[in-house]
């Protein structure tokens, strides 16, 4: 039995959906012309994992954690995890040495075990409460598995042609009195975040992409930052970015531009997710795809699947084993140490999970 649960950035309800039907396989992004549901789509899709469309009617309904214990993850295969990611390292900057790609974006994932049964929904609800300025959502087919997201990042969102998107990129984490930053945001000064040439010049390669997309589909577009934006115990530097879609029915052209966006990928687009596939030591799936609502006649709302795990169970609602990812973008500059550690400060998003 398939099921969604969601909840929007910067509000309370949590929403779920009323039919239970297995999603519909889609080929291509834009065969969500005209579309109404929740969408699944993988990094890259494939026979394997195939962007999903489920026909979904929507009630609210209330969550609360009922769990009341705590629980650990345990890695055992890290050195070898590490060893993997420094392999990958060296092979995807060789590229960049080399003058082949601009930025290129390694990730990995990390196989897990708890050492107390936390069921998923009692996650979905921690996660809900941690991490109020993101989308945060639990859901579950035959195809994908059950994943449980909790992302900063708007691929898409609007109404009534009225659209958003942001330019997302360069991570670094909160530490001491930073963490006392307003949970809206607004208390992250510009003078109290220090930003790396690398860190601006991976944000400005995504926003310039970006813009030059929606200019394929609209010259009525505007651009806010970047600035420093929160997600959890990490900061992003963002630029929102609105425009005006006239065709709001041939949106699916326009997420076929957009995905995947060099935040999660690279430049250039075509021949980086080509390498990616090809060489990273672990499939991506679904992480670094995108899910959320779509609807052309109303509110859209898509978002990458950043900050996310796979949860494995035999009834897709129980499990002690989990599949976290993250990955990072890399420049010419990028060094592997500083990059392992910054996938494993955005994996720490979904170990928080497991503590009340």
């Amino acid at each position: 039995m398939s099921f969604v649960y969601f909840r929007l950035p910067h509000t309370t309800q949590v929403y779920r959906n009323r039919l239970n039907n297995e999603p519909e396989e889609i080929a291509s992004l834009a065969e969500l012309n005209g579309r109404r549901g929740f969408v699944i789509a993988p990094f890259d899709t494939s026979a394997q994992c195939p962007i999903l469309l489920l026909d979904a009617e929507w009630e609210p309904v209330d969550i609360a954690d009922d769990c009341k214990q705590e629980a650990h993850l345990i890695d055992a295969d890290y050195e070898t995890e590490r060893d993997r990611y420094a392999i990958d390292f060296e092979n995807f900057h060789a590229q960049l040495r080399d003058g082949t790609f601009q930025k290129i974006v390694l990730a990995r994932s990390a196989r897990l075990k708890a050492t107390e049964h936390i069921p998923a929904l009692s996650l979905f609800a921690r996660a809900c409460n941690k991490y109020p300025r993101l989308f945060v959502a639990l859901f579950s087919t035959k195809r994908s598995g059950t994943w449980l997201i909790a992302t900063p990042e708007i691929l898409v969102s609007g109404k009534c042609g009225n659209m958003q998107t942001m330019a997302l990129a360069g991570t670094m984490r909160l530490s001491g009195s930073q963490l006392g930053f307003d949970v809206s945001g607004s208390g992250i000064g510009k003078d109290d975040i220090h930003w790396s040439t690398k860190n601006i010049q991976e944000q400005r390669y995504v926003e310039t992409y970006i813009t030059e997309c929606i200019e394929h589909y609209t010259s009525d577009f505007s651009v806010f930052g970047p600035y420093t934006s929160r997600a959890g115990d990490l900061v992003h530097l963002r630029s929102d970015i609105s425009f005006s879609l006239n065709d709001t029915a041939h949106i699916g052209n326009l997420l076929n531009a957009l995905h995947p966006t060099p935040a999660v990928c690279g430049m250039p687009k075509a021949d980086t997710r080509d390498f990616i596939t090809h060489n990273e030591s672990a499939p991506r799936d679904y992480y670094s795809g995108f899910a959320g609502t779509l609807d052309p006649d109303g509110d859209t709302n898509l978002f990458v699947t950043l900050r996310c795990m796979k949860i494995d169970g035999q009834d897709n609602t129980q499990s002690d084993q989990y599949t976290l990812y993250a990955g990072g973008g890399l420049l010419k500059d990028s060094t592997c140490q500083s990059e392992w550690e910054e996938t494993e400060a955005k994996m720490n998003t979904m170990r928080q999970t497991f503590k009340l």
